[in-house]
């Protein structure tokens, strides 16, 4: 049964579609009004201008902890440019606040903690997937729920995987069990619709790692909260 507070990032392919991005935060919100959850803490994907600072750094070699800082402060911009939009939520980076609060409906922005609390590699094999399962861990959850515009993980069979653990997904992934890389950009967010250092937070903190579909099409953030035809349910949870 998923926790009564969470951690959510939402994927930059979600904050840069409105329509996708009302379809997610009306979900959530139904969710907070209801108190299925207390606490929902919201942690902005790098998106468009993460994906720039990479080729940056892929041009010129900017170096990694330049490149990591970078990365993280493009998390708070569209954190803070999600409450323009959305300016009914709180947008802060008082951790402490939210550790504090018995009911909270906030949109995190991770750069100024991260500074205080750098243990993280400096690398990008961790984005801001990685940073919500280490904020998870840090306010003493289970389960963290990374908001995407895929279903989940798929087989080579181009069928999501419900359910995988991490000696599972790594085994699947050097088998070639895994949708296969192409060269079309849905393809490769099917094959790799996570980032490389995830899994060892999985495993360090015992954290599971549920990926649902924020996009307009569908409920997939309500229905699993609320067990609605859980069997038909689409989703991939990577767990220990």
């Amino acid at each position: 049964m998923p926790h009564n507070n969470a951690v959510f990032k939402i994927g930059g392919k979600i904050l840069e579609d409105y329509k996708n991005l009302e379809c997610t935060i009306s979900q959530l919100k139904k969710l907070y009004d209801d108190n299925t959850l207390q606490k929902i803490i919201i942690i902005p994907g790098g998106g468009s201008y993460a994906n720039f600072i990479r080729s940056i750094d892929k041009k010129l070699v900017i170096g990694d902890d330049l490149a990591h800082w970078m990365a993280i402060f493009s998390m708070d911009y569209n954190g803070t440019d999600l409450n323009r939009k959305f300016p009914d939520f709180e947008c802060i980076d008082d951790f402490e606040k939210i550790q504090r609060a018995k009911r909270i409906f906030c949109i995190f922005l991770p750069y100024n903690y991260l500074k205080k609390n750098d243990d993280i590699p400096h690398s990008w094999d961790v984005t801001s997937d990685s940073i919500a399962i280490y904020i998870a861990n840090k306010l003493n959850l289970n389960e963290c729920y990374l908001i995407k515009d895929v279903e989940g993980i798929y087989n080579k069979n181009n069928e999501v995987i419900k359910e995988i653990s991490t000696i599972q997904y790594r085994e699947l992934k050097k088998s070639g069990g895994l949708a296969e890389i192409g060269l079309s950009q849905d393809n490769l967010k099917k094959s790799k619709p996570i980032d490389s250092y995830l899994l060892t937070l999985i495993d360090k903190h015992k954290i599971s790692c549920i990926l649902l579909n924020g996009t307009f099409l569908n409920s997939r953030i309500f229905n699993y909260f609320k067990n609605i035809e859980l069997q038909n349910q689409v989703y991939t949870k990577i767990k220990v």
